[in-house]
C-alpha cells in the first residue's frame, strides 16, 4: 500500500481529498510536523481558501523549508487547487503574498470582462470593441468564480494524465488561477474566457487546479496515477 503524507495546515477540504486517496488504496498520513514531510515518500499539499492565509498556515507550522527539502531530494509533490497555487511564486489576492516559490509564475484573477463570442469565449476590453461589433456579444457573461464543470486539454503527455483524454471533464471552483512563466510546465488547458493552466508538472512536482475528489472518475484516475504511476 503506497504511503501519501498530506500536509494538514487547516485547509478546509483535506478529508475529502484524504477519502479520495483512500478510496483508490493509498494509505494517508495527515501531519503538520516538518520532520515527518521532510522523511515523507510522497506528499500532498491540498487547499481551500485564499492564497495569504494558505501561506500563513504552512509558516506556523515551519512548513515551507521542509517542503523545498523534500521536493529537492525527488520526492514526489502533488498540489491540490489552492494547493497547486501555493506552488507558484507569488499570489495576487487581497494583496500580494509570497508563494512557495516551487515553479515561477504568479497567481491572478480572472478578469471581470469575460464573455462568450460566437461561441467562443473571448476577454471583451476596449482594444477587443474596436474589431468586434455589438451584434457578435452576447449575453452570456461568464461568472467570476469559475464554478462547475469544465473540459480538460492535455498537452503534452505525462504519466499523471493516463486514460485521460482531450475533452474530459473536471470539477472546478475558484476565482483565481496560475499564471506559471515557464510555458512547459503546463501538463494541461482549460478555457474560461481566457485559457489557464489546469494541470502543471516539472520534474517531481505535480498540480491540479480543479478537485480531482469531486471529479468522479477521471480525478481517481487522476489520484491513482499519481500513486501508483509517479515515482
Amino acid at each position: 500500500m503506497t504511503k501519501i503524507t498530506m500536509i494538514d495546515y487547516g485547509a478546509s477540504n483535506i478529508r475529502s481529498a484524504q477519502k479520495a486517496f483512500e478510496h483508490i488504496g493509498a494509505e494517508v498520513h495527515l501531519t503538520k510536523d516538518p520532520d515527518v514531510v521532510r522523511r515523507a515518500s510522497k506528499l500532498v499539499l491540498p487547499g481551500v481558501g485564499a492564497f495569504g492565509s494558505g501561506m500563513a498556515g504552512l509558516r506556523q507550522h515551519n512548513l515551507p523549508e521542509a517542503i523545498h527539502e523534500s521536493v529537492k531530494r525527488g520526492v514526489p509533490f502533488l498540489g491540490i487547487c489552492v494547493g497547486m497555487q501555493l506552488m507558484f511564486s507569488e499570489g495576487h489576492e487581497m494583496g500580494v503574498h509570497r508563494g512557495l516559490d516551487l515553479l515561477p509564475g504568479k497567481v491572478v484573477r480572472f478578469p471581470e470582462k469575460l464573455q462568450i463570442v460566437n461561441g467562443k469565449r473571448l476577454l471583451v476590453n476596449k482594444a477587443d470593441e474596436l474589431t468586434i461589433s455589438h451584434s457578435q456579444l452576447t449575453p452570456n457573461h461568464l461568472k467570476v468564480p469559475h464554478m462547475g464543470w469544465n473540459q480538460l486539454e492535455p498537452a503534452w503527455g505525462n504519466p499523471l494524465l493516463d486514460g485521460v483524454q482531450t475533452g474530459d471533464y473536471a470539477y472546478f471552483v475558484h476565482s483565481y488561477y496560475c499564471d506559471p512563466a515557464e510555458a512547459t510546465a503546463i501538463l494541461a488547458w482549460t478555457d474560461y474566457g481566457i485559457p489557464f493552466a489546469s494541470v502543471v508538472a516539472k520534474d517531481n512536482i505535480y498540480g491540479l487546479q480543479f478537485h480531482p475528489e469531486k471529479s468522479q472518475s477521471i480525478g481517481l484516475t487522476i489520484l491513482k496515477n499519481f500513486v501508483e504511476q509517479i515515482h
